[in-house]
C-alpha cells in the first residue's frame, strides 16, 4: 500500500507537520464565554438594595443617564453606589453640577427611597438636592406587577413616579 507524500515508495519520507490551525475548540470556548457574560452582565449593574414602593405611573423617556440618589433602609444616602453623608451632599452635588458642560440640558436626578424609611428623610434629601441647584428631581417607584419598567437609565432601574418639580 503506497501512501502519498512518502517519497514514491523508496524508503521512509519525512513527517510533514500540518500547517492549519483547528479553530473549532477556540470558537466553542468563545461561544461559552459569550453566553456566560451575556447572563452575568445584567447582574453586575446592581446598586444599593432599596425596596421601592409600587405605583401605576408610566415610564419616562430619557436622553441622558440620570443621577440616582438612594436612601436605604437605615437612612444612609448614596449617590450612584458611593455613600455620602448628609452634610457633604450639597458639596458633592454642586461639584457634579459644575462638571456639566455649558449649554447642556440639566441633568435629571432620581431619588430612590426605601419604603420602610421615614417619609421626612426622603423629603430632607429632596430639599438638599434642590438647595444644590438641581430643579429636575423625580421620585422612583416600582411597577405594581413586580417587574421594573425601563426608565431609560439602566435596564434594571424602576420607572419613575410622577416627577416632583421644585
Amino acid at each position: 500500500m503506497a501512501m502519498s507524500g512518502m517519497g514514491g515508495g523508496k524508503g521512509r519520507g519525512r513527517y510533514r507537520a500540518m500547517a492549519e490551525i483547528n479553530v473549532t475548540p477556540l470558537v466553542d470556548v468563545m461561544l461559552v464565554l459569550l453566553i456566560i457574560f451575556m447572563v452575568a452582565a445584567p447582574l453586575m449593574t446592581v446598586g444599593v438594595p432599596v425596596d421601592l414602593p409600587k405605583t401605576n405611573a408610566s415610564a419616562l423617556n430619557q436622553e441622558t443617564e440620570p443621577l440616582t440618589i438612594s436612601v436605604n433602609a437605615e437612612g444612609r444616602i448614596f449617590i450612584q453606589e458611593s455613600e455620602v453623608p448628609m452634610e457633604g451632599l450639597v458639596d458633592r452635588l454642586r461639584a457634579i453640577l459644575a462638571e456639566q458642560p455649558a449649554g447642556a440640558p440639566e441633568r435629571r436626578i432620581f431619588v430612590r427611597g426605601d419604603r420602610g424609611i421615614n417619609y421626612g428623610r426622603v423629603m430632607e434629601v429632596m430639599g438638599t438636592v434642590s438647595a444644590a441647584g438641581f430643579t429636575k428631581v423625580a421620585l422612583l417607584a416600582e411597577q405594581p406587577s413586580g417587574t421594573p419598567a425601563a426608565g431609560g437609565a439602566r435596564p434594571a432601574t424602576p420607572a419613575p413616579a410622577q416627577p416632583q418639580r421644585r
